[in-house]
């Protein structure tokens, strides 16, 4: 007889589509289009009737004046040349135009954007939406979030501060976002597979120089795995493992290494059995049930924020190499070492697969070069000690249901006054950060992820860790006796930059990326002003020169107090550059101009002043 047919799966809904958390984040989000494409000169706001009020006129094109509108809201300028725009004051001439999705289809001709661009970007606004609304919907106090560890805190961040679609991950369906996005907050195990030595390559840091160290050390039975690929008649000893992310096996290595998999190249393989939970990248994971294993980070060939987030080839066989030399570096400096005590998580081992035809296309789009690896991370968990907890830096951006600011709750905790405890987070951020600048010529990019800042019991911040070294550090260009002696393997991958280059990471990636919404925050809820901000920061940076007066010359080489610097625009790429194409190299951050340094001034638009003020910092 024949069977009925099987009942099929309820449709998925998200449990957080509902009208206010949408709208609530609708109204957020507005206000940073607002604010951060002014911030970038993609809009350019004028001064409205009262103070502190500014009109953006939007005009449609010749052949579609509907999309004419004009908004109105109140703003401050900040440090940097910034803008904060205050999310209840937006109005607009249209009654849907505080629908940001909305406001898009109205600006898309004042900000100059193609058909094709402002396609893609609505499906990047709208998951971003979906992803904040969900943040909205399951909140906790600014109480709750300061008891939570490192692993647990990355799945309630807001995203990139500064990146208005932080969270479109193209490629991901509304199912895929709920098992795998940090906001999930669910660990899940990851499969393994092995694959064969001619397709893979194996590098480690010494200690980890072969692959089963790495597994003796990482995994609780190696030989389970290893029976697998013997169950196929295959000889394990000819293959190397790696876990891989259930998607990227699906929508990519599947269908584009099928011909390996089909040979016997490729063979799936069980999970080792360890939860694993996604950090705020989406594509590296905590080992939640053994917090002493590697941070894994794989590939994922989805569009987030400005690249694909797959794993370069060259990179991910350089990684654990210069792991080795920036370790090296870091122990035989006494600063570095036993004053700063600062935590550098190397990537200790890695496992790159190449595609046998797109490595000989050097034409192809470049994320056909990223499908394949996996890098092992040293966790920050055993570095800890005597009540320390950590925290990203990005996580002090944030703020809890009750409306209170994480950072503001630590304070308090701290029993230090704000401009104490702001000292302290600096004295614990930028003393490692200066010195591998001004000794080594090297800078990490230290944006809100890769720096964590570690605390004391009492919640003061006391030392730095820093990752993520073969993506995010560079070298200078210039002929430094310190830079001599950089191994072959890792002067190939790391790039060189100018000084001022490299000054940009330090202003854009800490001051810029995360600073400039760090001061406003603590002025709004501890009354710690601004200047004070700023001029804390710019104290430290002298403190710490003023204990190296014989690298004077390189102060002056890596000028952090030029009056002004290179805007980085990181909306403006994806919007008027770059867009949505493909290309065969990784695209950078766009420069537009430039903004005042506020190390050296700090120009701000005050309530009830009409004229902007410079405050020349202390």
């Amino acid at each position: 007889m024949p069977q009925p047919p099987a009942a099929e799966a309820p449709l998925y809904l998200p449990p957080q589509l509902t009208a206010g958390h949408w709208q609530r984040a609708g109204r957020a989000l507005l206000a940073k289009m607002l604010g951060e494409f002014a911030y970038e000169e993609l809009l350019r706001p004028e001064p409205g009737a009262a103070d502190g009020e500014y009109r953006l006129p939007l005009l449609g094109a010749e052949v579609d004046a509907e999309a004419e509108a004009e908004y109105r809201y109140t703003a401050r300028r900040g440090a940097y040349g910034s803008w904060r725009v205050d999310p209840e004051s937006v109005r607009c001439t249209r009654p849907d135009g505080l629908d940001p999705l909305r406001f898009l289809t109205y600006a898309r001709h004042t900000l100059g954007l193609r058909g094709e661009t402002t396609g893609h970007l609505l499906r990047e606004l709208t998951a971003t939406l979906t992803a904040d609304a969900h943040q909205l919907a399951t909140a906790l106090t600014a109480a709750e979030l300061a008891e939570l560890d490192h692993p647990a805190l990355e799945g309630r961040q807001g995203g990139h501060p500064w990146i208005v679609p932080n969270k479109g991950r193209i490629g991901f369906s509304a199912t895929d976002a709920a098992r795998w996005t940090p906001e999930a907050r669910t660990p899940r195990p990851l499969p393994w597979i092995a694959v064969h030595r001619r397709l893979a390559q194996y590098r480690g840091v010494p200690g980890l120089e072969r692959p089963e160290q790495l597994y003796a050390r990482e995994l609780d039975d190696p030989e389970a795995l290893r029976a697998g690929v013997r169950a196929h008649g295959l000889d394990p000893d000819d293959y190397l493992l790696l876990p891989v992310h259930p998607w990227q096996w699906d929508e990519t290595v599947v269908p584009l290494f099928a011909p390996w998999i089909a040979s016997g190249d490729i063979v799936p393989l069980p999970s080792d059995g360890d939860p694993r939970l996604p950090q705020q990248s989406i594509r590296s994971f905590f080992n939640t049930a053994r917090p002493g294993r590697c941070t894994v980070k794989l590939p994922l060939s989805i569009l987030n924020t400005l690249v694909w987030r797959g794993l370069p080839v060259e990179r991910t066989l350089a990684a654990p190499a210069v792991t080795a030399w920036i370790h090296g570096l870091r122990d035989a400096d006494p600063f570095l070492r036993d004053d700063c005590r600062v935590i550098l998580l190397g990537e200790i081992a890695s496992v790159t697969v190449d595609h046998p035809y797109y490595r000989e296309l050097p034409e192809a789009p470049y994320q056909y070069k990223e499908l394949l690896g996996a890098i092992w991370r040293e966790p920050l968990g055993p570095f800890l000690t005597g009540g320390e907890r950590a925290r990203t830096l990005a996580a002090l951006l944030q703020t809890g249901s009750d409306g209170r600011a994480l950072a503001a709750e630590l304070i308090t905790r701290s029993g230090l006054t704000p401009a104490e405890w702001t000292g302290r987070l600096f004295a614990a951020l930028l003393p490692p950060l200066l010195h591998f600048l001004y000794r080594y010529g090297l800078v990490f990019s230290p944006h809100g992820e890769n720096a964590i800042v570690v605390f004391d019991e009492r919640d003061t911040p006391v030392r730095l860790a820093v990752k993520d070294f073969v993506d995010d550090v560079n070298l200078s260009n210039q002929d430094l006796p310190e830079l001599r002696g950089v191994p072959a393997e890792v002067g190939e991958v790391l790039l060189r930059e100018s000084p001022q280059g490299l000054c940009q990471f330090l202003h854009s990636g800490l001051f810029i990326g995360v600073l400039r919404y760090l001061a406003p925050l603590l002025e709004a809820q501890t009354g710690l002003p601004e200047a004070r901000f700023w001029a804390l920061l710019r104290a430290e940076i002298h403190r710490h020169q003023e204990r190296f007066p014989e690298l004077r010359e390189r102060f002056e080489l890596f000028d952090l107090f030029r009056p002004r610097i290179d805007r980085l625009c990181l909306n403006r790429n994806r919007l008027l550059l770059d867009g949505y194409r493909d290309r065969p190299f990784r695209p950078h951050a766009a420069r537009y101009g430039t903004v005042p340094n506020a190390l050296v001034t700090l120009e701000t638009d005050l309530p009830g002043q009409r004229d902007r003020i410079v405050t020349p910092a202390p």
